[in-house]
C-alpha cells in the first residue's frame, strides 16, 4: 500500500472589527444648518404583498426534509427441490440446499424487517417537520417569549426526533444481521463449488450441484444488495439526525427569546453537501480521473476474506491528518479475461468496492468525502480497489 505526501494547508482567519455607535451622527429632527426641519408628508401605497388578504409566510432558511430512504423490496429466489440420488454427494446436496433455504427465510425476515423500519421513520420524520413547521409559523409571526404551547411542541418535536434515531439504531442492527447473512452465504458458495471436487458423485448430483450453485450466487448477490442500501440508509440518517439535533437546539433558543432565529448554523451546509454526494452516487457518478495519480491504497482481493481494514484505516487517518478536508476517490478495478470473465469481474469489483465503502462509512468517514467509479485493467491479475486522495 501506497501513501501519498501531502502540504501542509495553512488556514487564514479573517478578523472582524466593530463600529461603536458613538462615530455615526444621530438622526434627530433637526436640520444639521441648524434652522428646523421641514415637516414633509407623503403617503406610500401598499405593496402587494400587504394587499394580500392570505399572506404566505416565506421560511428564513431552508428546512431539509428526511433524505430519500431506499425503496427496493429485497425477494429471495427461491430453492429448486431435488430427489435423493443416495450418493454421498447427493446428501451434501440435501444439506446444503436446506441450508440455503434457512438462509433465504432469514433473508426474507430481514426485508420484513426493513420495510417495516422504513416505514416508522417515515411517519415519525412526517410527524416531526409538521410540528416544527407549525413552531416556525408561529415565531415567524411573533410570540411571547418561553411560550408554553412552543414549549408543549418543541417535547413532542424532541421525541419524534428520539424515535426517529432509534429507527436509525434498529436499521444499524439490522444491518449486522445482514452482515452476518452475507458471510454465511459467501461460506455456502465456497462449500457448493468444492463439492464438485468430491469423489462417488453421479451427473445428477453435478446437475443438482449447478442448481444449487446459480440460486446461491443470486442470494448473494442479494444480500450484498441489500447490506449495501441498508449501509446508505444508516449513513443518511445518521448525518439527518445530526443536523436536526443541533437545529432542534437553536429552534429552542428561538422560543425562549419569542422570535424565529432561523435554521441552525452549525453543520447545515454539511448536511447539504452529504446529500447532494449521495444523490450523485445514486445516480452512478462520473468516474474519477485517476490518470497518472499514485493510489493511497491498493487492495488486491485474491482470496475470500482480505484483511485490509487496519491498512486502510491506517492510511486514511495520516492522509487526513495531513490534509483535514481530503476527499477520497474509491475505484473498483476489474481483472481481465474473456468477454465473460470481465463482466463477472466487473460485478464482483463493484463489490469489492462497495465493501471498502461501507468499511470506510464504519471507520467514520462521512458519505459526503467519498466518490466511486468503475473501471478495467487487462494486466491485473485479480481483481482490485484503488483508494486515492485528493
Amino acid at each position: 500500500m501506497l501513501l501519498t505526501s501531502t502540504a501542509t494547508l495553512a488556514l487564514l482567519l479573517s478578523g472582524c472589527s466593530y463600529v461603536s455607535d458613538e462615530l455615526w451622527p444621530s438622526l434627530t429632527g433637526e436640520d444639521p444648518a441648524g434652522g428646523p426641519a421641514p415637516v414633509l408628508s407623503q403617503q406610500i401605497p401598499a405593496s402587494a404583498a400587504e394587499a394580500n388578504p392570505n399572506p404566505v409566510l416565506g421560511q428564513s432558511g431552508p428546512i431539509p426534509a428526511q433524505p430519500a430512504l431506499g425503496t427496493t423490496n429485497f425477494i429471495v429466489p427461491g430453492v429448486t427441490p431435488g430427489q435423493a440420488t443416495g450418493t454421498y454427494v447427493g446428501q451434501k446436496v440435501q444439506q446444503m440446499r436446506g441450508e440455503l433455504a434457512q438462509l433465504q427465510q432469514q433473508v426474507t425476515q430481514r426485508n420484513q424487517q426493513l420495510q417495516a423500519v422504513r416505514t416508522s421513520a417515515t411517519q415519525n420524520s412526517q410527524r416531526y417537520h409538521g410540528i416544527v413547521a407549525a413552531v416556525s409559523t408561529r415565531l415567524q409571526m411573533g410570540t411571547t417569549p418561553g411560550n408554553p404551547i412552543l414549549v408543549s411542541q418543541w417535547t413532542q418535536a424532541q421525541t419524534d426526533l428520539d424515535r426517529m434515531a432509534a429507527d436509525v439504531g434498529n436499521m444499524s442492527n439490522l444491518a449486522n444481521q445482514v452482515a452476518a447473512d452475507s458471510a454465511m452465504s459467501t461460506y455456502l458458495l465456497q462449500s457448493i463449488k468444492s463439492t464438485y471436487s468430491l469423489s462417488g458423485a453421479i451427473d445428477e448430483d453435478h446437475r443438482q450441484l449447478a442448481v444449487l450453485e446459480d440460486e446461491t450466487a443470486k442470494t448473494v448477490v442479494l444480500i450484498d444488495r441489500l447490506l449495501g442500501e441498508l449501509s446508505q440508509d444508516v449513513a443518511r440518517q445518521t448525518n439527518y439526525i445530526g443536523a436536526e439535533r443541533t437545529n432542534l437546539t437553536t429552534l429552542s433558543a428561538a422560543i425562549k427569546q419569542g422570535e424565529l432565529l432561523g435554521p441552525g448554523l452549525g453543520n447545515r451546509a454539511n448536511f447539504y453537501a452529504g446529500a447532494q454526494q449521495f444523490a450523485a452516487i445514486d445516480q452512478g457518478a462520473a468516474p474519477a480521473n485517476t490518470a497518472g495519480r499514485t493510489p493511497l491504497v491498493v487492495i488486491r482481493f485474491d482470496r475470500a476474506d482480505v484483511p485490509y481494514q487496519q491498512a486502510l484505516y491506517n492510511a486514511v487517518s495520516q492522509a487526513i491528518a495531513r490534509k483535514p478536508n481530503a476527499v477520497f476517490d474509491v475505484v473498483a478495478v476489474a481483472a481481465g479475461g474473456t468477454q465473460a470473465q470481465t463482466a463477472s469481474n466487473q460485478n464482483q469489483a463493484r463489490r469489492n468496492a462497495d465493501r471498502v465503502i461501507r468499511s470506510l462509512a464504519d471507520m467514520g468517514l462521512p458519505a459526503s468525502r467519498v466518490n466511486v467509479s468503475a473501471g478495467s485493467n487487462v494486466q491485473a491479475a485479480t481483481n482490485e480497489v484503488h483508494v486515492f486522495v485528493r
